[in-house]
Protein backbone atom coordinates (compact mmCIF):
# COMPACT_ATOMS: atom_id res chain seq x y z
CA UNK A 1 0.00 0.00 0.00
CA UNK A 2 2.85 2.42 0.79
CA UNK A 3 4.24 2.01 -2.74
CA UNK A 4 0.79 2.50 -4.26
CA UNK A 5 0.06 5.53 -2.08
CA UNK A 6 3.33 7.14 -3.08
CA UNK A 7 2.62 6.54 -6.76
CA UNK A 8 -0.97 7.74 -6.34
CA UNK A 9 0.18 11.14 -5.10
CA UNK A 10 1.42 11.99 -8.60
CA UNK A 11 -0.69 9.70 -10.80
CA UNK A 12 -2.32 11.45 -13.75
CA UNK A 13 -5.21 8.98 -13.87
CA UNK A 14 -8.34 11.11 -13.56
CA UNK A 15 -9.75 9.31 -10.47
CA UNK A 16 -6.55 10.13 -8.58
CA UNK A 17 -6.61 13.72 -9.76
CA UNK A 18 -10.16 14.02 -8.41
CA UNK A 19 -9.28 12.23 -5.17
CA UNK A 20 -6.32 14.52 -4.50
CA UNK A 21 -8.51 17.59 -4.95
CA UNK A 22 -11.00 16.14 -2.49
CA UNK A 23 -8.25 15.39 0.01
CA UNK A 24 -7.09 19.01 -0.24
CA UNK A 25 -10.67 20.23 0.18
CA UNK A 26 -11.12 18.46 3.52
CA UNK A 27 -7.59 19.48 4.50
CA UNK A 28 -6.52 15.85 4.85
CA UNK A 29 -8.60 15.25 7.97
CA UNK A 30 -11.98 13.61 8.59
CA UNK A 31 -15.00 15.91 8.26
CA UNK A 32 -17.04 16.60 11.39
CA UNK A 33 -19.39 13.71 10.58
CA UNK A 34 -16.42 11.31 10.66
CA UNK A 35 -16.36 10.21 7.03
CA UNK A 36 -16.21 11.51 3.48
CA UNK A 37 -19.58 11.27 1.74
CA UNK A 38 -19.80 10.59 -1.97
CA UNK A 39 -23.23 10.98 -3.54
CA UNK A 40 -24.86 10.16 -6.85
CA UNK A 41 -28.32 11.35 -7.84
CA UNK A 42 -30.94 9.65 -9.96
CA UNK A 43 -34.33 10.85 -11.14
CA UNK A 44 -36.55 7.77 -11.69
CA UNK A 45 -38.84 9.53 -14.17
CA UNK A 46 -37.68 7.03 -16.80
CA UNK A 47 -36.00 3.66 -17.00
CA UNK A 48 -32.35 3.65 -15.82
CA UNK A 49 -29.82 3.92 -18.64
CA UNK A 50 -26.06 3.79 -18.91
CA UNK A 51 -25.72 7.47 -18.12
CA UNK A 52 -27.27 6.78 -14.72
CA UNK A 53 -25.15 3.71 -14.14
CA UNK A 54 -21.95 5.42 -15.27
CA UNK A 55 -22.29 8.07 -12.59
CA UNK A 56 -22.19 5.40 -9.89
CA UNK A 57 -19.34 3.56 -11.58
CA UNK A 58 -17.20 6.67 -12.03
CA UNK A 59 -17.92 7.97 -8.54
CA UNK A 60 -16.88 4.58 -7.19
CA UNK A 61 -13.60 4.90 -9.09
CA UNK A 62 -12.91 8.26 -7.41
CA UNK A 63 -13.89 6.83 -4.03
CA UNK A 64 -11.50 3.91 -4.44
CA UNK A 65 -8.73 6.24 -5.53
CA UNK A 66 -9.38 8.34 -2.42
CA UNK A 67 -9.09 5.21 -0.28
CA UNK A 68 -5.65 4.53 -1.76
CA UNK A 69 -4.59 8.05 -0.77
CA UNK A 70 -6.19 8.22 2.66
CA UNK A 71 -7.40 6.11 5.59
CA UNK A 72 -10.35 8.46 6.24
CA UNK A 73 -13.61 6.41 6.13
CA UNK A 74 -15.90 6.90 3.13
CA UNK A 75 -19.53 6.26 2.22
CA UNK A 76 -21.35 6.27 -1.11
CA UNK A 77 -25.01 7.29 -1.14
CA UNK A 78 -27.08 6.62 -4.26
CA UNK A 79 -30.01 9.02 -3.94
CA UNK A 80 -33.26 8.59 -5.88
CA UNK A 81 -35.42 11.70 -6.30
CA UNK A 82 -38.56 9.55 -6.31
CA UNK A 83 -40.71 12.20 -4.61
CA UNK A 84 -40.52 14.39 -7.70
CA UNK A 85 -43.82 14.81 -9.55
CA UNK A 86 -44.38 12.98 -12.84
CA UNK A 87 -44.60 15.80 -15.41
CA UNK A 88 -44.86 13.68 -18.57
CA UNK A 89 -45.33 10.01 -19.42
CA UNK A 90 -42.14 8.36 -20.78
CA UNK A 91 -42.35 7.17 -24.36
CA UNK A 92 -40.83 3.75 -23.71
CA UNK A 93 -43.25 2.22 -21.20
CA UNK A 94 -46.45 0.17 -21.63
CA UNK A 95 -49.91 1.27 -20.45
CA UNK A 96 -49.16 4.93 -21.12
CA UNK A 97 -52.79 6.03 -21.13
CA UNK A 98 -53.41 4.69 -17.64
CA UNK A 99 -50.16 6.17 -16.43
CA UNK A 100 -51.21 9.58 -17.73
CA UNK A 101 -53.91 9.61 -15.06
CA UNK A 102 -51.13 9.87 -12.46
CA UNK A 103 -49.48 13.01 -13.81
CA UNK A 104 -48.19 15.32 -11.05
CA UNK A 105 -48.21 12.58 -8.42
CA UNK A 106 -44.85 11.80 -6.77
CA UNK A 107 -43.03 9.08 -8.70
CA UNK A 108 -43.29 6.91 -5.61
CA UNK A 109 -47.09 7.04 -5.99
CA UNK A 110 -47.37 6.75 -9.78
CA UNK A 111 -48.69 3.33 -10.81
CA UNK A 112 -46.12 0.94 -12.21
CA UNK A 113 -46.95 0.44 -15.92
CA UNK A 114 -45.12 -2.89 -15.81
CA UNK A 115 -47.24 -4.16 -12.94
CA UNK A 116 -44.34 -5.53 -10.92
CA UNK A 117 -43.90 -2.97 -8.15
CA UNK A 118 -46.00 -0.70 -5.98
CA UNK A 119 -45.02 2.35 -8.04
CA UNK A 120 -43.12 3.50 -11.12
CA UNK A 121 -40.44 4.99 -8.89
CA UNK A 122 -40.07 1.70 -7.01
CA UNK A 123 -39.83 -0.20 -10.30
CA UNK A 124 -37.03 2.00 -11.61
CA UNK A 125 -35.26 2.04 -8.25
CA UNK A 126 -35.32 -1.76 -8.19
CA UNK A 127 -33.88 -2.00 -11.69
CA UNK A 128 -31.06 0.35 -10.87
CA UNK A 129 -30.27 -1.40 -7.60
CA UNK A 130 -30.22 -4.79 -9.32
CA UNK A 131 -27.49 -3.60 -11.67
CA UNK A 132 -25.52 -1.89 -8.94
CA UNK A 133 -25.71 -5.05 -6.84
CA UNK A 134 -24.77 -7.20 -9.83
CA UNK A 135 -21.60 -5.17 -10.29
CA UNK A 136 -20.73 -5.46 -6.61
CA UNK A 137 -20.84 -1.73 -5.85
CA UNK A 138 -20.49 -0.78 -2.20
CA UNK A 139 -23.25 1.79 -1.72
CA UNK A 140 -26.25 2.82 0.35
CA UNK A 141 -29.51 3.48 -1.44
CA UNK A 142 -31.66 6.45 -0.39
CA UNK A 143 -35.22 7.32 -1.36
CA UNK A 144 -36.26 10.97 -1.39
CA UNK A 145 -39.80 9.97 -0.39
CA UNK A 146 -38.54 8.10 2.66
CA UNK A 147 -36.10 10.82 3.71
CA UNK A 148 -38.79 13.50 3.53
CA UNK A 149 -41.48 11.38 5.23
CA UNK A 150 -39.18 10.16 7.99
CA UNK A 151 -38.15 13.70 8.88
CA UNK A 152 -34.52 13.26 7.93
CA UNK A 153 -34.63 16.56 6.08
CA UNK A 154 -36.78 18.44 8.60
CA UNK A 155 -33.98 20.53 10.12
CA UNK A 156 -32.68 21.44 6.67
CA UNK A 157 -36.18 22.32 5.45
CA UNK A 158 -36.71 24.65 8.39
CA UNK A 159 -33.35 26.24 7.62
CA UNK A 160 -34.47 26.67 3.99
CA UNK A 161 -37.65 28.35 5.23
CA UNK A 162 -35.49 30.80 7.16
CA UNK A 163 -33.35 31.40 4.07
CA UNK A 164 -36.38 31.70 1.77
CA UNK A 165 -35.52 35.21 0.60
CA UNK A 166 -31.87 34.32 0.04
CA UNK A 167 -32.91 31.35 -2.10
CA UNK A 168 -35.24 33.53 -4.13
CA UNK A 169 -32.47 36.08 -4.65
CA UNK A 170 -30.34 33.32 -6.16
CA UNK A 171 -33.05 31.66 -8.25
CA UNK A 172 -35.26 34.46 -9.59
CA UNK A 173 -32.59 36.06 -11.85
CA UNK A 174 -32.23 32.69 -13.61
CA UNK A 175 -35.94 32.43 -14.47
CA UNK A 176 -38.18 33.92 -17.13
CA UNK A 177 -40.65 36.65 -16.28
CA UNK A 178 -43.71 34.39 -16.03
CA UNK A 179 -41.88 31.81 -13.93
CA UNK A 180 -40.53 34.46 -11.56
CA UNK A 181 -44.07 35.60 -10.78
CA UNK A 182 -45.11 32.22 -9.37
CA UNK A 183 -41.85 30.61 -8.28
CA UNK A 184 -41.42 29.12 -4.82
CA UNK A 185 -38.62 26.87 -3.52
CA UNK A 186 -41.32 24.78 -1.81
CA UNK A 187 -43.71 22.50 -3.73
CA UNK A 188 -46.67 21.55 -1.54
CA UNK A 189 -47.94 17.97 -1.71
CA UNK A 190 -51.69 18.50 -1.89
CA UNK A 191 -53.59 16.76 0.91
CA UNK A 192 -56.58 16.65 -1.49
CA UNK A 193 -55.07 15.12 -4.62
CA UNK A 194 -51.58 14.03 -3.61
CA UNK A 195 -50.19 16.11 -6.49
CA UNK A 196 -46.84 17.89 -6.18
CA UNK A 197 -48.07 21.45 -6.84
CA UNK A 198 -46.06 24.17 -8.53
CA UNK A 199 -47.78 27.13 -6.88
CA UNK A 200 -46.62 30.35 -5.20
CA UNK A 201 -45.98 30.53 -1.47
CA UNK A 202 -48.45 33.13 -0.19
CA UNK A 203 -47.37 33.27 3.45
CA UNK A 204 -44.56 31.95 5.66
CA UNK A 205 -44.67 31.36 9.39
CA UNK A 206 -41.18 30.71 10.74
CA UNK A 207 -42.33 30.13 14.32
CA UNK A 208 -44.68 27.34 13.21
CA UNK A 209 -42.53 26.13 10.31
CA UNK A 210 -45.40 26.43 7.83
CA UNK A 211 -46.29 27.95 4.49
CA UNK A 212 -49.63 28.97 3.01
CA UNK A 213 -50.53 28.28 -0.60
CA UNK A 214 -53.66 28.10 -2.74
CA UNK A 215 -55.09 24.84 -4.07
CA UNK A 216 -56.22 24.73 -7.73
CA UNK A 217 -59.82 24.98 -6.48
CA UNK A 218 -59.01 28.29 -4.72
CA UNK A 219 -58.81 27.06 -1.10
CA UNK A 220 -55.95 28.52 0.93
CA UNK A 221 -54.08 25.80 2.84
CA UNK A 222 -51.43 26.06 5.56
CA UNK A 223 -49.05 23.11 5.86
CA UNK A 224 -45.72 22.38 7.60
CA UNK A 225 -42.63 22.27 5.43
CA UNK A 226 -41.55 19.21 7.44
CA UNK A 227 -42.73 15.60 7.52
CA UNK A 228 -43.06 15.11 3.79
CA UNK A 229 -45.73 17.78 3.32
CA UNK A 230 -43.62 19.65 0.76
CA UNK A 231 -41.02 18.78 -1.82
CA UNK A 232 -38.40 21.35 -2.72
CA UNK A 233 -37.81 22.53 -6.27
CA UNK A 234 -35.00 20.72 -8.07
CA UNK A 235 -32.06 23.10 -7.55
CA UNK A 236 -32.95 24.09 -3.97
CA UNK A 237 -33.66 20.41 -3.25
CA UNK A 238 -30.20 19.41 -4.44
CA UNK A 239 -28.62 22.13 -2.31
CA UNK A 240 -30.75 21.20 0.71
CA UNK A 241 -29.63 17.58 0.39
CA UNK A 242 -25.96 18.60 0.25
CA UNK A 243 -26.51 20.76 3.33
CA UNK A 244 -28.49 18.15 5.28
CA UNK A 245 -26.20 15.21 4.59
CA UNK A 246 -22.84 16.97 4.38
CA UNK A 247 -22.09 15.70 0.88
CA UNK A 248 -18.40 16.05 0.01
CA UNK A 249 -18.30 14.89 -3.62
CA UNK A 250 -20.79 14.59 -6.46
CA UNK A 251 -20.40 14.50 -10.22
CA UNK A 252 -23.00 15.41 -12.82
CA UNK A 253 -23.46 15.84 -16.55
CA UNK A 254 -22.66 18.85 -18.69
CA UNK A 255 -26.37 19.64 -18.98
CA UNK A 256 -26.46 20.42 -15.25
CA UNK A 257 -23.69 23.03 -15.13
CA UNK A 258 -26.16 25.83 -14.31
CA UNK A 259 -27.90 23.61 -11.75
CA UNK A 260 -24.58 22.96 -10.00
CA UNK A 261 -23.84 26.68 -9.95
CA UNK A 262 -27.17 27.65 -8.40
CA UNK A 263 -27.30 24.69 -6.00
CA UNK A 264 -23.78 25.50 -4.79
CA UNK A 265 -24.79 29.09 -4.05
CA UNK A 266 -27.91 27.94 -2.22
CA UNK A 267 -25.94 25.40 -0.18
CA UNK A 268 -23.61 28.16 0.94
CA UNK A 269 -26.60 30.38 1.76
CA UNK A 270 -27.94 27.61 3.97
CA UNK A 271 -24.67 27.58 5.86
CA UNK A 272 -22.35 24.90 4.47
CA UNK A 273 -19.80 24.75 1.65
CA UNK A 274 -20.91 23.04 -1.53
CA UNK A 275 -19.32 19.67 -2.32
CA UNK A 276 -16.51 19.16 -4.78
CA UNK A 277 -18.04 18.48 -8.19
CA UNK A 278 -16.97 17.04 -11.53
CA UNK A 279 -18.79 17.86 -14.76
CA UNK A 280 -18.70 15.01 -17.26
CA UNK A 281 -19.68 14.99 -20.92
CA UNK A 282 -22.89 13.31 -22.00
CA UNK A 283 -23.42 10.12 -23.94
CA UNK A 284 -24.93 10.42 -27.41
CA UNK A 285 -26.88 7.86 -29.39
CA UNK A 286 -26.04 6.69 -32.92
CA UNK A 287 -27.53 9.91 -34.32
CA UNK A 288 -25.50 12.18 -32.05
CA UNK A 289 -28.49 12.98 -29.85
CA UNK A 290 -28.23 13.11 -26.07
CA UNK A 291 -29.37 9.90 -24.40
CA UNK A 292 -32.64 10.45 -22.55
CA UNK A 293 -34.40 8.29 -19.94
CA UNK A 294 -37.80 9.30 -21.27
CA UNK A 295 -36.92 8.65 -24.94
CA UNK A 296 -35.14 5.39 -24.17
CA UNK A 297 -32.59 6.02 -26.92
CA UNK A 298 -29.01 4.80 -26.85
CA UNK A 299 -27.90 1.66 -25.07
CA UNK A 300 -29.41 0.26 -21.92
CA UNK A 301 -27.34 -1.61 -19.37
CA UNK A 302 -29.21 -4.81 -20.22
CA UNK A 303 -28.39 -4.42 -23.90
CA UNK A 304 -24.67 -3.96 -23.34
CA UNK A 305 -24.56 -6.98 -21.05
CA UNK A 306 -26.33 -9.08 -23.69
CA UNK A 307 -23.34 -8.66 -25.98
CA UNK A 308 -20.32 -8.18 -23.73
CA UNK A 309 -18.96 -8.58 -20.23
CA UNK A 310 -19.61 -6.20 -17.34
CA UNK A 311 -15.90 -5.39 -17.22
CA UNK A 312 -15.93 -4.16 -20.81
CA UNK A 313 -18.74 -1.79 -19.87
CA UNK A 314 -16.74 -0.46 -16.93
CA UNK A 315 -13.75 0.00 -19.24
CA UNK A 316 -15.84 2.06 -21.65
CA UNK A 317 -17.13 4.22 -18.80
CA UNK A 318 -13.64 4.84 -17.41
CA UNK A 319 -12.33 6.43 -20.58
CA UNK A 320 -12.11 10.25 -20.64
CA UNK A 321 -15.24 11.27 -18.70
CA UNK A 322 -14.88 14.87 -19.88
CA UNK A 323 -15.08 13.84 -23.54
CA UNK A 324 -18.44 13.22 -25.27
CA UNK A 325 -18.90 9.61 -26.35
CA UNK A 326 -21.10 7.96 -28.91
CA UNK A 327 -22.82 5.16 -27.07
CA UNK A 328 -24.22 2.59 -29.44
CA UNK A 329 -23.79 -1.10 -30.19
CA UNK A 330 -20.80 -0.64 -32.49
CA UNK A 331 -18.57 0.59 -29.64
CA UNK A 332 -18.79 -2.77 -27.87
CA UNK A 333 -16.20 -4.87 -29.78
CA UNK A 334 -13.46 -2.26 -29.39
CA UNK A 335 -14.18 -1.87 -25.68
CA UNK A 336 -13.94 -5.63 -25.14
CA UNK A 337 -10.62 -5.99 -26.92
CA UNK A 338 -9.03 -2.89 -25.38
CA UNK A 339 -10.04 -4.05 -21.90
CA UNK A 340 -8.26 -7.37 -22.46
CA UNK A 341 -5.22 -5.62 -23.92
CA UNK A 342 -4.93 -3.63 -20.68
CA UNK A 343 -5.38 -6.80 -18.62
CA UNK A 344 -2.51 -8.35 -20.55
CA UNK A 345 -0.24 -5.38 -19.88
CA UNK A 346 -0.99 -5.09 -16.15
CA UNK A 347 1.25 -7.87 -14.70
CA UNK A 348 4.42 -6.41 -16.20
CA UNK A 349 3.78 -2.82 -15.09
CA UNK A 350 5.28 -0.96 -12.14
CA UNK A 351 3.12 0.74 -9.50
CA UNK A 352 2.80 4.03 -11.39
CA UNK A 353 1.84 2.34 -14.65
CA UNK A 354 -0.68 0.12 -12.89
CA UNK A 355 -2.40 3.14 -11.36
CA UNK A 356 -2.70 4.62 -14.84
CA UNK A 357 -4.11 1.37 -16.22
CA UNK A 358 -7.94 1.42 -16.43
CA UNK A 359 -8.18 -2.13 -15.09
CA UNK A 360 -6.86 -0.98 -11.70
CA UNK A 361 -9.86 1.32 -11.39
CA UNK A 362 -12.31 -1.17 -12.90
CA UNK A 363 -11.37 -3.80 -10.33
CA UNK A 364 -11.01 -1.33 -7.50
CA UNK A 365 -7.40 -2.02 -6.73
CA UNK A 366 -8.28 -5.60 -5.85
CA UNK A 367 -6.59 -8.53 -7.53
CA UNK A 368 -6.75 -7.86 -11.26
CA UNK A 369 -7.57 -11.04 -13.19
CA UNK A 370 -5.42 -12.39 -15.99
CA UNK A 371 -6.89 -12.35 -19.48
CA UNK A 372 -7.44 -15.72 -21.16
CA UNK A 373 -8.51 -14.20 -24.51
CA UNK A 374 -6.15 -16.03 -26.85
CA UNK A 375 -8.49 -14.93 -29.65
CA UNK A 376 -9.76 -11.35 -29.80
CA UNK A 377 -13.44 -10.47 -29.73
CA UNK A 378 -13.13 -8.89 -33.18
CA UNK A 379 -11.69 -12.16 -34.48
CA UNK A 380 -14.49 -14.15 -32.86
CA UNK A 381 -16.97 -11.95 -34.71
CA UNK A 382 -15.26 -12.68 -38.01
CA UNK A 383 -15.19 -16.40 -37.29
CA UNK A 384 -18.90 -16.24 -36.53
CA UNK A 385 -19.39 -14.37 -39.77
CA UNK A 386 -17.69 -16.81 -42.12
CA UNK A 387 -19.00 -19.89 -40.32
CA UNK A 388 -22.56 -18.65 -39.83
CA UNK A 389 -22.24 -19.74 -36.20
CA UNK A 390 -25.47 -20.17 -34.27
CA UNK A 391 -23.74 -21.01 -30.98
CA UNK A 392 -20.30 -20.85 -29.41
CA UNK A 393 -19.61 -24.55 -30.08
CA UNK A 394 -18.87 -23.73 -33.70
CA UNK A 395 -16.33 -21.10 -32.69
CA UNK A 396 -14.64 -23.45 -30.26
CA UNK A 397 -13.92 -25.76 -33.18
CA UNK A 398 -11.69 -23.06 -34.66
CA UNK A 399 -10.27 -21.93 -31.31
CA UNK A 400 -9.10 -25.43 -30.33
CA UNK A 401 -7.24 -25.88 -33.60
CA UNK A 402 -5.47 -22.55 -33.12
CA UNK A 403 -4.89 -22.94 -29.36
CA UNK A 404 -5.14 -26.65 -28.47
CA UNK A 405 -4.60 -25.96 -24.77
CA UNK A 406 -7.74 -23.78 -24.56
CA UNK A 407 -11.06 -25.18 -23.35
CA UNK A 408 -14.25 -23.52 -22.13
CA UNK A 409 -13.33 -24.66 -18.62
CA UNK A 410 -9.77 -23.33 -18.63
CA UNK A 411 -10.64 -20.14 -20.53
CA UNK A 412 -13.98 -18.93 -19.11
CA UNK A 413 -13.55 -15.33 -20.33
CA UNK A 414 -12.98 -16.60 -23.87
CA UNK A 415 -15.94 -18.94 -23.60
CA UNK A 416 -18.21 -16.09 -22.49
CA UNK A 417 -16.85 -13.89 -25.27
CA UNK A 418 -17.61 -16.58 -27.84
CA UNK A 419 -21.23 -16.65 -26.72
CA UNK A 420 -21.41 -12.86 -26.79
CA UNK A 421 -19.83 -12.80 -30.27
CA UNK A 422 -22.43 -15.16 -31.71
CA UNK A 423 -25.27 -13.03 -30.36
CA UNK A 424 -23.63 -9.82 -31.55
CA UNK A 425 -22.97 -11.26 -35.01
CA UNK A 426 -26.50 -12.49 -35.53
CA UNK A 427 -28.13 -9.28 -34.27
CA UNK A 428 -25.86 -6.61 -35.77
CA UNK A 429 -23.26 -7.92 -38.21
CA UNK A 430 -25.27 -10.47 -40.18
CA UNK A 431 -28.11 -8.11 -41.19
CA UNK A 432 -25.60 -5.53 -42.46
CA UNK A 433 -23.31 -7.87 -44.42
CA UNK A 434 -23.02 -7.08 -48.12
CA UNK A 435 -20.69 -9.15 -50.26
CA UNK A 436 -19.52 -7.92 -53.64
CA UNK A 437 -17.77 -9.42 -56.63
CA UNK A 438 -14.11 -8.46 -57.18
CA UNK A 439 -13.06 -6.30 -60.08
CA UNK A 440 -10.59 -7.69 -62.59
CA UNK A 441 -7.44 -6.62 -60.71
CA UNK A 442 -8.82 -7.80 -57.39
CA UNK A 443 -9.88 -11.14 -58.86
CA UNK A 444 -6.36 -11.78 -60.14
CA UNK A 445 -4.81 -10.94 -56.77
CA UNK A 446 -7.33 -12.97 -54.76
CA UNK A 447 -6.83 -15.95 -57.08
CA UNK A 448 -3.08 -15.62 -56.55
CA UNK A 449 -3.60 -15.55 -52.80
CA UNK A 450 -5.76 -18.66 -53.09
CA UNK A 451 -3.03 -20.54 -54.94
CA UNK A 452 -0.29 -19.50 -52.50
CA UNK A 453 -2.46 -20.59 -49.56
CA UNK A 454 -3.22 -23.91 -51.25
CA UNK A 455 0.52 -24.52 -51.43
CA UNK A 456 1.15 -23.29 -47.87
CA UNK A 457 3.00 -25.65 -45.53
CA UNK A 458 3.89 -23.21 -42.73
CA UNK A 459 1.16 -24.19 -40.29
CA UNK A 460 -0.95 -21.69 -38.33
CA UNK A 461 1.74 -19.00 -38.12
CA UNK A 462 -0.28 -15.78 -38.07
CA UNK A 463 2.67 -13.48 -38.73
CA UNK A 464 3.99 -15.55 -41.62
CA UNK A 465 0.51 -15.73 -43.14
CA UNK A 466 0.13 -11.97 -42.76
CA UNK A 467 3.43 -11.51 -44.61
CA UNK A 468 2.14 -13.75 -47.40
CA UNK A 469 -1.09 -11.74 -47.74
CA UNK A 470 0.93 -8.52 -47.67
CA UNK A 471 3.28 -9.81 -50.40
CA UNK A 472 0.36 -10.68 -52.70
CA UNK A 473 -0.98 -7.15 -52.41
CA UNK A 474 2.44 -5.66 -53.16
CA UNK A 475 3.03 -7.98 -56.09
CA UNK A 476 -0.27 -6.93 -57.67
CA UNK A 477 0.45 -3.23 -57.34
CA UNK A 478 -2.13 -2.17 -54.77
CA UNK A 479 -1.35 1.35 -53.64
CA UNK A 480 -2.14 2.07 -50.90
CA UNK A 481 -2.13 -1.46 -49.54
CA UNK A 482 -5.23 -0.79 -47.43
CA UNK A 483 -7.18 -0.99 -50.70
CA UNK A 484 -6.04 -4.60 -51.00
CA UNK A 485 -7.18 -5.48 -47.52
CA UNK A 486 -10.48 -3.63 -48.00
CA UNK A 487 -11.07 -5.73 -51.10
CA UNK A 488 -10.46 -8.92 -49.11
CA UNK A 489 -12.89 -7.83 -46.42
CA UNK A 490 -15.63 -6.77 -48.82
CA UNK A 491 -15.32 -9.78 -51.14
CA UNK A 492 -14.69 -12.51 -48.54
CA UNK A 493 -16.30 -11.18 -45.36
CA UNK A 494 -19.01 -8.85 -46.64
CA UNK A 495 -17.78 -5.85 -44.66
CA UNK A 496 -15.48 -2.87 -45.22
CA UNK A 497 -13.23 -3.53 -42.22
CA UNK A 498 -11.82 -6.64 -40.69
CA UNK A 499 -9.04 -8.37 -38.73
CA UNK A 500 -5.38 -8.82 -39.52
CA UNK A 501 -6.02 -11.21 -42.36
CA UNK A 502 -3.09 -13.47 -41.59
CA UNK A 503 -4.40 -13.99 -38.07
CA UNK A 504 -7.83 -14.74 -39.46
CA UNK A 505 -6.42 -17.40 -41.80
CA UNK A 506 -4.43 -18.95 -38.93
CA UNK A 507 -7.52 -19.35 -36.77
CA UNK A 508 -10.14 -20.07 -39.43
CA UNK A 509 -7.82 -22.52 -41.20
CA UNK A 510 -5.80 -22.36 -44.40
CA UNK A 511 -7.93 -24.97 -46.15
CA UNK A 512 -11.13 -23.29 -45.02
CA UNK A 513 -9.86 -19.94 -46.33
CA UNK A 514 -9.06 -21.49 -49.70
CA UNK A 515 -12.62 -22.82 -49.85
CA UNK A 516 -13.95 -19.40 -48.86
CA UNK A 517 -11.99 -17.78 -51.69
CA UNK A 518 -13.27 -20.38 -54.15
CA UNK A 519 -16.85 -19.59 -53.15
CA UNK A 520 -16.22 -15.85 -53.51
CA UNK A 521 -14.60 -16.18 -56.95
CA UNK A 522 -17.49 -18.39 -58.08
CA UNK A 523 -19.92 -15.64 -57.08
CA UNK A 524 -21.58 -17.74 -54.39
CA UNK A 525 -20.97 -15.27 -51.54
CA UNK A 526 -22.23 -12.24 -53.46
CA UNK A 527 -25.27 -14.18 -54.64
CA UNK A 528 -26.09 -15.31 -51.12
CA UNK A 529 -25.26 -11.98 -49.44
Amino acid sequence: MDELRTAAMTSKAWPFEEARKLLDRIENRPPEKGYVLFETGYGPSGLPHLGTFSEVARTTMVRRAFEVLSDIPTRLLCFSDDMDGLRKVPGNVPNREAMAEDLNLPLSRVRDPFGTHESFGAHNNARLRAFLDGFGFDYEFASSTEYYAQGRFDAALLRALEAFDDILAIMLPTLGEDRRATYSPFLPVSPKTGHVLQVPTLERNLSKGTIVYEEPDGERVEIPVTGGNVKMQWKPDWAMRWYALGVDYEMSGKDLIDSVTQASRICRALGRPAPQTLTYELFNDEHGQKISKSKGNGLSMEEWLTYASPESLSFFLYQKPKTAKRLYFDVIPKAVDEYHQQLGAYPGQDAAARLANPVFHIHGGAEVPASDMVVSFAMLLNLASVSGAEDSTTLWGFIRRYAPEATPETHPQLDSAAGYAVRYFNDFVKPAKTYRLPNEAERAAIADLRDRLAAWDGGADAEALQSLVFAVGKDHGFEPLRDWFRALYEVLLGQSQGPRFGGFVAIYGVGETVALIDAALAGELAAGG
